[in-house]
């Protein structure tokens, strides 16, 4: 089980999404490549990279399989006044 405030979750959002991105631009894959590469639509690619969207962990999973990364979930251990902040 994965707890998060809302903006921790966009903290880590942002950071996979240039994860992505600088791995693909690393590699030197458009946009394109990585779309037929992966399965993934290039509008969906394209939505995910600039921030937009709300692509599902599977489409996240297959873009960075594709690069060779590897999605980790970690439990987070939350302090009383963060539990009290709201758990989504």
């Amino acid at each position: 089980m994965y707890f998060y405030t809302q903006k921790s979750h966009k903290m880590h959002f942002e950071k996979i999404i240039k994860t992505i991105k600088e791995r693909r631009e690393a590699l030197q894959v458009n946009q394109e490549n990585l779309a037929k590469l992966s399965g993934v639509g290039l509008r969906t690619l394209k939505q995910f990279e600039s921030g937009k969207g709300n692509p599902t962990l599977l489409t996240v999973t297959k873009l960075a399989d594709t690069l060779g990364l590897e999605l980790e979930l970690n439990v987070k251990q939350l302090k009383p006044d963060e539990a009290s902040e709201g758990v989504l």
